[in-house]
């Protein structure tokens, strides 16, 4: 027996923006598959301005903590120049 279902956004057409995205969805993902990647242990949830917000110094020892949070910062930091 097969299993019929629909994905958002997949019609079968050829790739390019799907409609109703927001147009810096795109780099969003990305930056954010990015910083996931590096940060496998992590969860990011989101909004990465609240992974900087929530974050509880002294949680992590120093150096990843600093690690961390720069890497969450140029994350934030390249989505607005949209890049």
């Amino acid at each position: 027996m097969a299993v019929r279902f629909r994905v958002p956004g997949f019609s079968g057409r050829a790739p390019g923006p799907v409609r109703g995205l927001r147009p810096g969805a795109d780099l969003e993902g990305r930056v954010c598959s990015e910083l996931s990647a590096d940060l496998p242990d992590e969860d990011l949830g989101e909004y990465l301005y609240d992974c900087i917000d929530l974050y509880r110094m002294g949680s992590k020892p120093r150096c990843e903590e600093v690690e961390f949070l720069g890497l969450v910062q140029d994350a934030i930091d390249e989505m607005e120049r949209g890049r």
